[in-house]
């Protein structure tokens, strides 16, 4: 059964927008099915609502189909019977419609394709919402989910549109404490197994529905080359960028295991500067982050920064499955998944889990006193530490440890975390410490 989750920050932006004496020009965008259209859905319902989805043909048929739409809406005589060659008489005719008293939400989905189509839309835009809409009492909600296009076309300085807007709203991922409204029959267990896999993408989620064992999910869902996840990556990246296999190489050596900007380098056998740009771009699409240790002071110049993949699905996917893509296809997926039955909790769920931890501590845990930052710390000496996370005045700092295991887990571990707490320097306002250990196995 399909779900609305969360998106309570994002429904309640949208609202204070709605609400607005003014004419409102809402940008959202976000990669791929992270739920844009149905939080707008959502959003809209129960209310007076245009909503036109851009597709990748030309210009003309757009503006031939969104003419049907407002005409159909509208009930307008001469836009269904007419024919235009330019935007302009459509708009006229939505912003005498948006001078009624009730508030008019005008959706235009994939935005970003009628700029593709016509690299002067955006300039055209603008002259239509200074002109026609600006002044009404119009909901504008521009939506896209190719990232790089919207922010070129809409948000970008130099756009013809920057300026305009007056709100913006970025999608992300939902948060794994929002995962049981999704799954409710599964155990947390389960649950943790299954956001290994799906992140918080509302479509992987759906598709993978409340199947109890994993590794039959991933069989069905992923390892059949017919099967709706099996490239995945190729359509979120083929229209972002145009040198995919650059980026697919790159994204396999860090799901690989190397993290420093040096090791990357190495294993792709580059320069360290060619690398600047397509680290660039992931970060951009949100599907890495460069990670320091969570108490640098400085962490854009801190020496100990990680790439790191910052998408679940997109880890699970280059560690799992890009290797072995030839086999695949041989239909020797048995041999995959024997792979992946090995490896799966070692080398990808206790990595989730961690950051599931680090989370919770931001959220809260009784006993705890609240912090306002949460990570990870490491030095290139000694040790890594799971959880490191502290309050503003950094007056109270928890250290934890993560395990992923069946087993329960005992003071050695206390211990052992206790001595990597050596190592981290703090300063004279920490005033308590306090020490977590979290095991799925008690």
């Amino acid at each position: 059964m399909k779900r609305f989750v969360d998106r309570k920050k994002e429904l309640q932006a949208l609202r204070a927008e709605y609400e607005r004496e003014e004419a409102s020009f809402v940008v959202i965008y976000g990669r791929r099915r992270i739920g844009k259209t149905e939080l707008i859905s959502e959003f809209c319902r129960n209310r007076n609502v245009i909503f036109f989805l851009a597709t990748e043909e030309n210009e003309e048929q757009n503006r031939a189909e969104f003419q049907r739409v407002v005409a159909e809406y509208t009930g307008n005589a001469l836009l269904k019977e007419g024919t235009y060659g330019r935007w302009e008489p459509i708009f006229a005719v939505i912003a005498e419609e948006a001078k009624k008293d009730e508030r008019l939400i005008l959706v235009i989905d994939e935005f970003q394709y009628l700029g593709k189509a016509n690299k002067a839309f955006p300039s055209v835009f603008m002259k239509i919402w200074d002109t026609y809409l600006k002044d009404t009492n119009i909901m504008l909600i521009l939506c896209g989910s190719l990232i790089r296009m919207m922010t070129d076309q809409v948000l970008r300085y130099d756009s013809p549109l920057y300026g305009r807007r007056t709100a913006q709203l970025r999608m992300v991922q939902i948060p794994f404490s929002y995962y049981c409204d999704f799954t409710p029959t599964l155990s947390e267990k389960n649950r943790i197994e299954h956001y290994a896999v799906t992140g918080g993408v509302p479509k992987y989620i759906e598709i993978f529905g409340e199947n109890k064992d994993i590794y039959n999910a991933i069989q069905t869902h992923i390892l059949n080359s017919n099967a709706f996840l099996y490239a995945e990556p190729d359509f979120l990246l083929a229209k972002e960028v145009s040198e995919v296999g650059s980026y697919f190489s790159l994204m396999r050596v860090i799901a690989a295991g190397a993290h420093r900007l040096s090791e990357i380098a190495s294993r792709l056998e580059v320069k360290q500067s060619n690398l600047t740009t397509y680290l660039n771009t992931l970060m951009e699409l949100d599907l890495i982050e460069r990670c320091v240790p969570v108490t640098e002071a400085s962490p854009e110049k801190s020496k100990m920064g990680q790439y790191r993949i910052k998408d679940n699905f997109i880890r699970f996917w280059f560690r799992f499955i890009y290797p072995y893509r030839g086999e695949l296809e041989r239909q020797e997926a048995g041999r995959v998944m024997e792979r992946i039955r090995e490896q799966f909790i070692e080398n990808h769920v206790s990595f989730v889990y961690k950051e599931i931890c680090r989370c919770k501590v931001i959220e809260g845990i009784e006993g705890l006193p609240g912090v306002s930052k949460s990570g990870s710390w490491w030095d290139n000496k000694h040790a890594e530490i799971d959880v490191v996370a502290f309050d503003d005045g950094r007056k109270n700092m928890i250290f934890g440890e993560c395990k992923y295991s069946g087993q329960p887990k005992g003071t050695d571990v206390y211990y052992s975390l206790k001595e990597k707490r050596g190592y981290v320097k703090t300063d004279e306002r920490t005033k308590q410490e306090y020490y977590v250990i979290f095991s799925v196995g008690g």
